[in-house]
């Protein structure tokens, strides 16, 4: 049974919900701020160190818990449906991973749909990485990973950088991925009455900002369809109550058929990128502490 605080929260987001659906259109700047109001902002632990920098051109941060490793490094590309998210919305959940897995998060602010739609965000995931390298970070101390569309956007790097005939980091940590640009996952029907958060309507209305006149089978938007042969390991955490949970069903089937190593969780009674409620939200601690584990294994061997 799901904890009293998270029942408290789901609460909260849907009343959200509902007062989006008043038919009201919102702008993309009013939904820019209302993700800073809600997810920005959390005080952050005073022995957490946050550093801003450039990272070729790409606004990024570099947010970093004592303990700390210096040679492991966690690319965290933030979610936000390509259109919204930033190193605000980011930096409490980046703080927690960082703690959790004892790398330095970089968190990097990838250009935004729908003034630059794809192949922006990919391009600039893509220079993030080949960077790190640049600095002498080894591939085999990298971990890449993301919530939402930037989970979707993590696969997507690493699908480049395959093509690319470029090392690979050592594993992809996964939540929520947004890896289906058509929304054609059963989810979003079975789970429409269950989500708290998202709409389907929404979702498939949002993801054309950043496709434009993309086929929405690319595999770079959705990477269900992309060859999945010799990636690296993967983890993959996803609500049980969203609509969006097919594009994590799916995507481990077809990561599993491909050879791929992949560690899946669904989360009951858990809605989309719970993690980023974890300062009032204990299963999204725990996830957390479960990813620790997994990239502690992953890092060590």
């Amino acid at each position: 049974m799901a904890s009293r605080e998270s029942q408290i929260v789901r609460q909260y987001l849907q009343k959200a919900k509902e007062r989006s659906q008043t038919g009201k259109e919102t702008s993309i700047e009013q939904r820019r701020k209302e993700a800073e109001r809600m997810l920005g902002g959390v005080p952050l632990d005073p022995d957490v160190k946050v550093e801003k920098l450039n990272v070729e051109g790409i606004p990024a941060e570099w947010v970093v818990a004592p303990d700390a490793v210096e040679e492991h490094v966690f690319l965290y590309l933030h979610g936000g449906a390509y259109i919204l998210g930033s190193c605000e919305t980011h930096r409490e959940l980046a703080a927690r991973l960082s703690r959790a897995t004892a790398t330095r998060v970089l968190v990097i602010e990838y250009r935004l749909a729908p003034e630059h739609p794809y192949p922006a965000a990919v391009e600039d995931a893509v220079t993030a990485y080949r960077w790190l390298l640049s600095t002498g970070v080894s591939p085999e101390q990298i971990v890449v990973g993301g919530d939402s569309a930037g989970g979707g956007l993590s696969m997507a790097l690493l699908l480049s950088l395959k093509e690319a005939g470029e090392p690979l980091p050592s594993c992809a940590v996964l939540l929520s991925p947004w890896t289906d640009m058509e929304g054609t996952g059963e989810s979003m029907k079975s789970r429409a009455h269950r989500d708290p958060w998202l709409e389907p309507q929404s979702v498939r209305a949002t993801s054309t900002l950043y496709t434009q006149d993309l086929d929405p089978r690319h595999p770079l938007v959705s990477p269900i369809y992309g060859d999945l042969q010799g990636l690296p390991p993967l983890l993959v955490h996803v609500g049980e109550d969203e609509i969006l949970l097919d594009d994590s069903v799916r995507l481990v089937e077809r990561a599993r058929d491909a050879g791929v190593d992949v560690t899946f969780k669904r989360w009951e009674e858990m809605w989309h990128v719970f993690q980023g409620f974890a300062a009032k939200v204990p299963e999204g601690r725990q996830s957390i502490a479960e990813i620790g584990e997994y990239v502690a294994d992953k890092l060590s061997s």
